[in-house]
């Protein structure tokens, strides 16, 4: 995140005003769901959660990533309707009343870039659209349609119309900076375009460091700040406003360790990208007996009478999940690791407590903001117990 980098020239459209002037933070939907009505602080503002009544889900999977995954299923139930609009038979697209099937990037064209890459690319279509599957484009084309605002959205153009549209964007900004890119048709035939090198900046805040009146940083007092006015004002009791390690609600040096005593910490997988692929070959090939592996330090794995292989159950009171066992000494005792991604699989009823068969941590862990500033998430603070699981493995049915 420190590193520094030069903002490239990338394709974008134009934004809708959005006549809702405030968000709620991702972290936070399973409060809104379960709790209409009631305020909750947020950097700096008391914000009321709105009465929902249908949510539709474009992209992401939150019973991949949310806290508390059995708390999160017991909010998705109080609305009335759930439209998804995916790619993928996700958890989340199991769990809708309507799902839009959507195209993947092979079956549509499009404009790739990025702020951080040199290269615009045209992404041409490689095959025709699957089944039913519409792009975004056409999807949201037929309900603006269905809410006769069709012309507000469209404007008269096709797909092929609004790439022109967006490339041309690109092209009068390009040229503003003094660039010169080729037209539409012979950057899409060509497939790419390859912006000038810049050099990049060695020294993070190069220009501020350099000359500090004349580059100020975007702070109230235009300098670096180890000490926020702005946040001290809101008072926060679990926020100072300074750098400070305040105890987190559940951790080894707590009192519940006397009933979980293992620090569950949760990571990024190295076979995926977070829940995406988790049904590829590659992710399927480090699982153990087809659940998600766990890292077990090799003394407490002696203590727990298991070893590589075998499958345990981890549990504390918010849920419990099925993993496959990695004993090793690159974790320290009284702590396990487990990836994040795999597809949440829920097997009901089971010793009177939710058990997840595929090894999702998120139904372990909480669902609490990090403080009242960022309301962020807090899936590294989680105690749980862990057992060896005797009983007959059920399958995993996610996918």
């Amino acid at each position: 995140i420190g590193a520094p980098r030069e903002e490239r020239l990338t394709p974008s459209m134009e934004s809708l005003q959005n006549p809702i002037d405030f968000s709620i933070p991702v972290a936070r939907v399973a409060d809104l769901l379960l709790s209409p009505g009631e305020e909750f602080q947020f950097n700096g503002s008391i914000i009321t959660y709105p009465d929902i009544r249908l949510i539709y889900w474009a992209g992401g999977n939150p019973f991949h990533h949310h806290q508390d995954l059995n708390r999160l299923v017991a909010g998705w139930q109080q609305v009335e309707t759930v439209i998804v609009h995916e790619s993928w038979w996700t958890p989340t697209a199991r769990r809708a009343d309507i799902v839009l099937p959507v195209t993947t990037t092979l079956e549509r064209n499009d404009i790739g870039g990025s702020t951080r890459d040199r290269y615009i690319f045209a992404m041409q279509k490689a095959i025709e659209p699957v089944g039913e599957s519409r792009d975004d484009f056409e999807i949201f084309k037929e309900l603006s349609k269905s809410l006769h605002c069709e012309e507000i959205f469209a404007k008269g153009r096709n797909e092929m119309d609004w790439l022109q549209w967006i490339y041309q964007e690109l092209h009068g900004k390009a040229a503003d900076q003094g660039t010169e890119m080729p037209e539409f048709f012979e950057f899409w035939n060509k497939g790419y375009w390859l912006s000038p090198e810049i050099k990049e900046n060695d020294t993070l805040l190069q220009l501020f460091r350099k000359d500090p009146n004349r580059n100020p940083l975007q702070t109230p007092s235009k300098k670096i700040e180890l000490y926020s006015e702005v946040i001290a004002n809101f008072c926060y009791d679990d926020c100072p406003p300074h750098p400070a390690w305040l105890p987190p609600l559940e951790w080894l040096g707590s009192e519940k360790t006397k009933i979980y005593p293992f620090h569950l910490i949760t990571n990024q997988p190295k076979d995926r990208f977070h829940s995406q692929m988790d049904s590829g070959p590659l992710s399927q090939a480090q699982k153990i007996n087809g659940r998600e592996p766990v890292w077990i330090n090799a003394a407490d794995a002696k203590n727990l009478g298991v070893s590589s292989g075998d499958t345990v159950r981890l549990f504390n009171a918010r849920g419990a999940c099925l993993a496959g066992v990695l004993v090793t000494e690159d974790v320290r005792s009284k702590v396990v690791i487990m990836a994040t991604g795999a597809w949440f699989d829920p097997l009901l009823n089971v010793n009177s407590n939710v058990l997840d068969k595929h090894g999702n941590p998120n139904v372990l862990t909480i669902d609490k903001g990090t403080s009242k500033l960022a309301q962020g998430c807090s899936a590294l603070s989680a105690l749980v117990q862990v057992e060896k699981y005797a009983e007959e493995l059920p399958p995993v049915t996610a996918f």
